[in-house]
């Protein structure tokens, strides 16, 4: 009775996961999403506690609870600019997770396996170690490097690849050790294959640029599901088994939709990205710099027909989605057309820019993604570029020898006018110059985000 139970708990928790990727596809339906995701997370949590398999409530009641807590005061303090963080972080979680269940499955004294099924279970034990090892360390440098405590320039050390190369033949050999040995005396060969998947996950990470880490983070997301659905695999959970699964493809395909948003493979993010800790542009590229006040910028847009908003991570950083907000309302009560235009990779994780708009009650039909709003550039008045730098930079396009070629960027210097708010000149998180500051009809509006745009919005009558 009671595995019946769980079982059709299993399916409804599976069915409640599979409707939660479905609404968080779209900004409409993303608070139903998460909902469905909450609910099915925790009846598969409360099924699986209910089950016959569990018999000692002593440490895991006591551990819930404080998980409960962590998560609770984790999501309340979290700012939007530390979301990526925070996701970096809790991919960690699941890979150290996979890491440890993988210890305690093949030291549990009571599972006993014969034949073909110790062998299934000793390749589940070993492939769910070595993925959650990568994961672990790979998520804490990723964390590392969107937190800025550790360089967004890429560690390219020599012969990297190789060594990389040389970490996976030599997991290979020990994984032959490992499935050869008899009782737990492969636990050395286990021990050692995780010490150099930690290495690998740091390398693999240290060697991707800033430029790619949205790549990166989706990218992590996907090992995590994989991780989670070897580990259910090793403890026989088929719930989660699913859940990794659907997390590991989704997250596959969100890395190869970010992939192709930036025009590069999959595998080139992973052996090396790009992007360096950042600099000055105005040595490199010539021209001259024209500056804004912000009553000029508030004129404007005032006199504008239609006008596109370009948000960046500067601005979730600035907090400034408020302001813009109000100035959006006030600019089309008088009859002008905004818009928001959003890049796939705009911030430091997908959708981020999406979620700081509909917090500030921007409604969603004026909030356009790149395809939708790019051949509009040539037919709009003024341009707003809020934070973002590396997505408007038309050496993508013009300079083949850039960094970011070919990379599909928003042609905001098409625009009449282009403003664009910065605090200097320096580059921006891929640390590639940008032409677009000295072209005749950009205007250079200094200072800090926040401070700009409340000073816009005094010069806009309500």
């Amino acid at each position: 009775m009671i595995n019946g139970l769980m079982t059709v708990s299993y399916i409804a928790a599976a069915i409640l996961f599979i409707l939660s990727l479905g609404g968080l596809s779209q900004q409409e339906t993303a608070r139903r999403g998460n909902a469905y995701g909450a609910l099915g997370m925790a009846l598969a949590i409360f099924a699986t506690i209910l089950g016959a398999q569990v018999t000692g409530f002593t440490l895991l009641l006591p551990a819930i609870a404080v998980g409960a807590v962590v998560g609770w005061v984790l999501a309340v303090r979290v700012e939007m600019t530390q979301m990526p963080e925070l996701v970096a972080s809790l991919h960690s979680f699941v890979g150290l997770a996979a890491t440890l269940v993988g210890y305690a499955s093949y030291l549990d004294p009571h599972a006993h396996f014969e034949g073909a099924d110790k062998t299934i279970h000793e390749v589940e034990i070993f492939l769910g170690v070595f993925i959650g090892a990568i994961t672990f360390t790979g998520s804490i440098i990723a964390f590392g490097k969107l937190r800025g405590s550790i360089s967004g320039k890429p560690l390219t050390l020599p012969a990297r690849h190789w060594l990389n190369l040389a970490g996976i033949i030599a997991s290979i050999y020990l994984g032959y050790v490992f499935m050869n040995a008899e009782g737990t005396s492969g636990l050395t060969a286990l021990l050692i294959m995780t010490a150099i998947a930690f290495l690998i996950g740091v390398h693999l990470v240290m060697a991707i640029g800033g430029a790619d880490m949205p790549v990166v983070v989706s990218m992590l997301n996907s090992y995590s599901g994989w991780a989670a659905a070897a580990t259910g695999f090793m403890l026989s959970n088929d719930l989660l088994i699913v859940t990794g699964a659907l997390v590991g493809s989704s997250g596959a395909i969100l890395s190869y939709i970010m992939c192709r948003a930036m025009n590069r493979s999959f595998v080139s993010v992973i052996l090396g990205g790009f992007g360096t800790g950042g600099g000055t542009s105005a040595a490199a590229v010539e021209g001259e710099v024209v500056a804004i006040s912000a009553a000029d910028t508030g004129e404007l847009l005032t006199e504008a027909r239609e006008v596109i908003i370009v948000p960046g991570y500067g601005m979730a950083v600035a907090q400034a989605q408020g302001v813009i907000s109000e100035i959006t309302k006030r600019l089309r009560a008088k009859g002008i057309k905004v818009r928001f235009a959003i890049h796939p990779v705009a911030g430091r994780l997908p959708g981020h820019m999406n979620v700081l708009l509909a917090e500030a009650k921007v409604p969603y039909d004026i909030v356009m993604e790149m395809d939708e709003i790019n051949a509009d550039f040539p037919n709009t008045d003024a341009v707003l570029v809020v934070g973002a730098n590396d997505i408007v930079n038309p050496s993508a396009q013009d300079d083949p020898n850039s960094p970011i070629a070919g990379m599909p960027v928003l042609e905001v210097w098409k625009a009449k006018t282009v403003v664009v708010f910065k605090r200097s000149m320096a580059t921006g998180y891929a640390g590639v110059d940008n032409p677009l500051f000295f072209k005749e009809n950009t205007r250079m509006l200094f200072g800090d985000a926040k401070k700009s745009v409340d000073d816009i919005l005094a010069h806009i009558p309500a």
